[in-house]
């Protein structure tokens, strides 16, 4: 919970709320000085905070500033292809680009980062591993199912063998796909893994499997940032708030640790 909280602190969004909390909650002075300013104009600091803070968030707002922080961030990870990914022992996708059947009979639901799955399946198909592990698990108050069983229908109608298929459905976050992925792998000699994941999160899911003794090299998908100068994109966008959001914890994550 304080992971999260720290995380929504530094977002663009969670920023600027603070720094406007801290305008509004900011005394005013009394000093004669302060009174003297007041009175010609000068700014007093609860307003160099409130301009402070719709700056920042106008900034990361911009998609010529999300895109290219996404791309910096990215860039270690390019794509890649999958009949020229090298062999390994398995290859490992990690959750996050499927929303499970919800308890009210609703079927799985692909997102955005749905192509973790087509590069899965690709890998298996050009055979460059004998088995796939399937990471997720699930919050049993909105799903009926886990992350991974979701993944797996969708595996099975790309064509992967069920019997190739192992499925971890404990994992709630990144740290514990790495750590449960180990008790799957690692027990049966298996530690060179291709790693599917989006190219955002892969400095943090590369580190993770790591550190359970995992030789990883990456299958990055899903790469977001771009470098372009658009008219278009000097104008402030939901859009690239939210993936500057994303970017920033990842950046935080990988800094910090988590």
């Amino acid at each position: 919970m304080l992971d999260k909280l720290v995380i929504a602190a530094v977002s663009p969004l969670g920023t600027a709320l603070l720094l406007g909390a801290l305008a509004l909650c900011w005394p005013r002075s009394r000093s004669a000085r302060r009174q003297r300013l007041h009175a010609l104009g000068q700014p007093g600091w609860r307003t160099w905070l409130l301009g402070l803070a719709l700056a920042w968030l106008a900034l990361w707002s911009l998609p010529v500033v999300s895109h290219a922080f996404r791309w910096w961030w990215e860039a270690p990870f390019p794509p890649v292809v999958a009949a020229s990914a090298p062999q390994a022992q398995a290859v490992v996708l990690l959750g996050g680009g499927i929303r499970p059947a919800g308890l009210d009979g609703s079927a799985p639901n692909m997102g955005a980062a749905a192509d973790r799955l087509w590069m899965a399946a690709e890998l298996m198909r050009a055979g460059k591993a004998p088995v796939v592990v399937l990471s997720g698990g699930s919050n049993p108050a909105e799903s009926a199912t886990s992350e991974a069983r979701a993944m797996q229908q969708v595996l099975l109608a790309l064509g992967v063998p069920q019997a190739a298929m192992r499925l971890e459905e404990r994992s709630r976050n990144t740290r514990q796909n790495a750590s449960e992925t180990a008790a799957l792998l690692l027990p049966q000699g298996q530690r060179r893994i291709l790693l599917v994941t989006s190219a955002l999160h892969m400095h943090r899911a590369v580190r993770l499997f790591e550190a359970q003794g995992f030789d990883v090299i990456p299958a990055p998908t899903d790469h977001e940032g771009r470098l372009r100068l658009l008219p278009q994109d000097a104008w402030p966008e939901a859009d690239a708030l939210e993936g500057s959001a994303r970017a920033i914890k990842e950046v935080v994550a990988e800094l910090t640790g988590r």
